[in-house]
């Protein structure tokens, strides 16, 4: 027997089930970020899933990460958010909206003349995408003190935006290199003030995006996503007790808010690392943990069980199985045959490889 399709509690939520669905980069809306029909299509599909978050949504267009990204910047993107709710609430789903700014990752065009911020003035080291094209990444301008809040503050606008579109909470994006993991890492954040230095002051800027986004929401709305040494995209996060000692130290910062989750991608479940930051978030802070491996797997229902039933996870997090199965949890749970993923149409627009793949066939 497996938990994994068994409910849970998640914030103010009863999941369905216990295999969730990863934010997923898939780059279908327009210049202006504005969620199409497809995205309705898209998300409603896999609304069978226990929890479904969204694709990584940019909170201004200054923090735009990569072409064809959705946004919760305006009034235009709540409105536009509002059909995708009402179709996955009326599946019997619920959603949640990952909200990231891209920091250095991005590229100059995605940005309507803003400069590319960061927590300090380095570069990625590699390339980043605008609509012009893949390019070498530009070296930043490092955030100023006076210009921090702001960025706190598009969080939680970007949060209420959620709400009233009728999303059911918010996940907050610290994970894979993008602007607020280049704050906890220690390679891309050399600064010398109050959000740099010690593992309490890189995480300094997560805790107060977090406390900002739960006030205004509730932070049983609230989540978090990390990759703790998922070192991507010019992050290194290597010593291992530094490593613990900085989500440690966001942890306790936010220790008295009863966040919905923390969701954890790592490419070692098992290791010290991840091992000791799943005891504190589970047994020190009493948050549900959604676990996901890392990108070199493919998560597979064997993966998912072992995620659950002896990793201890409260759910998985499962990526490229649930863009070619929309209705993977049924399939898993009758042994149905599934469909591949095709990795050529992840990034390329329309409705290829996006709302096309077949459902099950009922015998």
């Amino acid at each position: 027997m497996t938990k994994l399709f068994e409910p849970v509690q998640i914030g103010k939520h009863t999941l369905a089930n216990r295999v969730t669905m990863a934010p997923l980069t898939r780059q279908r809306a327009g210049e202006d970020g504005t969620p199409t029909k497809l995205h309705v299509e898209y998300y409603s599909q896999r609304a069978t899933a226990g929890l479904v978050v969204t694709e990584g949504v940019f909170p201004a267009y200054s923090s735009r990460s990569f072409p064809g990204q959705a946004g919760l910047a305006t009034d235009g993107h709540t409105e536009a958010w509002k059909p995708v709710a009402e179709a996955v609430h009326a599946r019997g789903g619920v959603i949640f909206a990952q909200v990231m700014h891209g920091g250095r990752t991005s590229h100059p065009d995605l940005l309507r003349d803003a400069p590319v911020k960061a927590p300090s003035a380095l570069p990625t080291g590699g390339d980043v995408r605008g609509f012009s094209g893949k390019t070498e990444g530009v070296v930043p301008e490092a955030l100023t003190p006076e210009e921090i809040p702001g960025i706190v503050d598009e969080f939680r606008q970007a949060a209420r935006r959620a709400v009233d579109a009728g999303l059911d909470g918010v996940e907050i994006h610290g994970a894979n290199s993008y602007l607020l993991h280049e704050f906890l890492a220690p390679n891309s954040n050399i600064r010398e003030d109050q959000y740099g230095g010690s593992p309490e002051n890189r995480a300094r800027l997560v805790a107060e995006v977090i406390r900002a986004v739960a006030e205004e929401i509730g932070a049983e709305r609230t989540a978090l996503r990390i990759s703790p040494q998922h070192n991507i995209q010019g992050i290194a996060e290597t010593d291992v007790q530094e490593t613990i000692a900085t989500y440690q130290a966001l942890f306790e910062a936010v220790s008295d808010l009863k966040l919905a989750y923390i969701s954890v991608l790592a490419n070692d479940p098992e290791g010290e690392v991840v091992t000791e930051l799943r005891r504190q978030i589970q047994q020190d802070h009493g948050w549900p943990l959604l676990l996901n491996s890392g990108f070199a797997v493919v998560t597979q229902l064997d993966e998912a069980k072992y995620i659950v039933d002896d990793l201890g996870a409260d759910a998985a997090v499962v990526g490229r199985m649930l863009i070619a199965n929309p209705d993977l949890v049924e399939r898993w749970e009758t042994g149905a045959e599934l469909n591949e993923p095709d990795m050529d149409t992840f990034y390329v627009g329309g409705a290829k490889g996006y709302t096309d793949y077949p459902a099950m066939v009922r015998v």
